[in-house]
């Protein structure tokens, strides 16, 4: 277990990180969501850190990393992936992105091919509509005095009702973490999701790659998953009942479907 580090990437943007499990395991990275931190994950280490040196890192924006002015592109996001793998010296990784780092996970597989051992994307897209909405997202948490709307936004879009209702912990951990959040960070990231489309390169990944998708996603929806496995050659598809964060929501079974899919020979 290690404290959170930092390292600078090419445009001066300091990026946050952290490992967890033995040095001598194989390397599985985690990319999170957009408006989360790399704690979305804190549900899953423990047990992944058992098999893998688990490697996980803010985007930037958000978290622990600097918050640059201006729209970020998925360019620039994959881009911070590949330079803090060459940072700390990692050749080959097993990565698991789930929605904003699913599309990174997903333009690492096209641009980086020879980065990526197996691949992992959950509840993802390759490609987000119309560009106005998300104009309309960056405009309203610019403009906005605090994050509570976007926060309640993004909680009706992560979890099912039931477990909106019961005044869960979890959800209000999530909820914190948007209102700490830089507006600025944001709707950098809101950007880099505007502008990107996948959905013809895809099919030029070659690592082995496992898609899982929530049957009642609002945001990136089965059909999307379904999209992605018919376009990645050979790409398994796993859609389980939940909402965005399947991790959190359904864990038992994400966690199986994650685990075995890594140690299958």
């Amino acid at each position: 277990m290690t404290d959170t580090l930092h390292f600078t990437a090419g445009d001066g943007t300091r990026i946050a990180y952290r490992f967890d499990g033995l040095q001598d395991r194989p390397v599985l990275m985690l990319s999170n969501s957009i408006a989360t931190t790399l704690h979305m994950w804190d549900g899953q280490v423990p047990e992944l850190a058992k098999s893998f040196r688990v490697l996980r890192y803010d985007f930037r924006g958000h978290g622990g990393s600097d918050a640059p002015a201006g729209a970020y592109s998925l360019d620039r996001l994959g881009r911070d992936v590949l330079e803090l793998l060459d940072f700390l010296g990692l050749a080959r990784v097993h990565f698991l992105g789930l929605s904003l780092g699913g599309f990174v996970g997903q333009w690492l597989g096209v641009h980086a091919p020879e980065r990526i051992e197996r691949l992992i994307l959950s509840n993802t897209a390759p490609h987000l509509g119309p560009a106005s909405y998300f104009d309309e997202q960056i405009g309203n948490v610019l403009a906005a005095n605090d994050l509570s709307a976007t926060a309640d936004m993004f909680m009706r879009n992560w979890f099912p009702p039931a477990m909106l209702a019961s005044h869960n912990g979890t959800v209000e951990d999530f909820r914190s973490a948007i209102l700490a959040m830089s507006p600025q960070g944001l709707a950098g990231c809101f950007a880099a999701v505007r502008d990107s489309d996948l959905r013809r390169p895809i099919a030029l990944i070659e690592a082995p790659t496992l898609v899982i998708g929530g049957e009642d996603d609002k945001v990136t929806l089965a059909s999307h998953s379904e999209a992605i496995a018919e376009t990645i050659p050979g790409a398994e598809l796993l859609l389980l009942p939940g909402v965005h964060l399947l991790n959190v929501e359904r864990p038992v079974e994400f966690m199986e479907a994650v685990t075995q899919f890594l140690h299958k020979r």
